[in-house]
Order: C-alpha cells, then structure tokens, then sequence
C-alpha cells in the first residue's frame, strides 16, 4: 500500500480505454467491503499495525513526511482495493489521522509534521495580487519600486527553496 516504483511513461491506458473496458472491472466499481466507520477504522488499525507496514510508517514520519499525507494515502488505497466508498473516507480521514499521529506519539518522534501546507493556488493568488499592486503603483517601471523588488526576491527564494511531499523541512 506505500511502495514507490518507477513508471514508464509509455505504461499507461489509451485515452478513451475506461469507455471501452468491461464494467465491473475495476474493484471501486463494485459494493465496498466496508460500510461502517468503526469497522473501517479497526481494519485500518490492525493494518498499520502489521509489522512491515508499521516499520515503513515510522520511518517515513522520522524522516518528515507529513501525517496527512500518510492518512490520504492510506484512504485513497482503501478505496482503489475497494475497501471503501469515498463519503466513507472523508468520514475515515480525522480517524486515520489520529491513528497516525498515535503511532508517531508512541515512538517518541520528535517534530513530526502533521499537515503538508497550503496546496491551493491561494498563496500564488495572494503573491500575483501584491505583483500587480506593485506595478500599477509603479505604473511604467515595477522594477525601480523598492516593494516590487522585495516581491521579486522572496518570490525568487521560494522558487528555490526545495519543497514537496518528500523534501525535508527547513527550520
């Protein structure tokens, strides 16, 4: 359920091949194994408590991956095995993410992320908007206001900062 391979980008469907596959034969388009919150959340105890799977879960919270992140990949994997439908993972999702968070507290992880940050555009829309503030302030030459050159340089940090689900935290 957490294994990470490399993909050959020549190894994927056909658009327009899911319209031409058999119904059904997906695992997600038949009923799910579980249809109850506590039945789902003891499965998915006793699963992140198997033994390879609890090793792979701690070493990936030492080394910074966030819990949310683990708790999505762990609902969404539930539901492509057909496991559970997805208005039962959004149920499932504060559940795995104490879960989670439980495991970590019982190991003794220092400084363990929980969440993965702003993954919305509204940070960009939030710098595009101050970049215009700045050039119509500026009008004909943004680069001569000082905060437009301020703008330029914190946007050039971040552009070089490393960030991602696998990049380590700065602090």
């Amino acid at each position: 359920m957490l294994q990470q391979g490399l993909q050959n980008r020549f190894d994927a469907p056909i658009p327009g091949e899911s319209l031409t596959d058999t119904p059904g034969n997906a695992k997600w388009e038949h009923p799910p194994q579980f249809t109850k919150v506590e039945e789902a959340s003891e499965y998915i105890w006793d699963r992140l408590h198997d033994e390879k799977l609890l090793e792979q879960v701690i070493a990936m919270l030492r080394e910074g991956v966030p819990v949310e992140a683990l708790a999505r990949v762990v609902l969404f994997g539930g539901f492509t095995e057909g496991k559970w439908a997805p208005d039962l993972a959004i149920l499932l999702a504060e559940i795995v993410f104490k879960q989670i968070i439980a495991i970590g507290m019982a190991v003794k992880i220092k400084n363990m992320k929980i969440f993965m940050g702003d993954q919305s555009n509204t940070q960009f829309r939030r710098n595009f908007g101050r970049f215009k503030m700045f050039k119509e302030k500026g009008k004909k030459d943004a680069g001569n206001v000082p905060e437009a050159k301020e703008f330029a340089k914190e946007i050039k940090e971040e552009l070089e900062s490393p960030s991602g689900l696998m990049s380590k935290e700065t602090e």
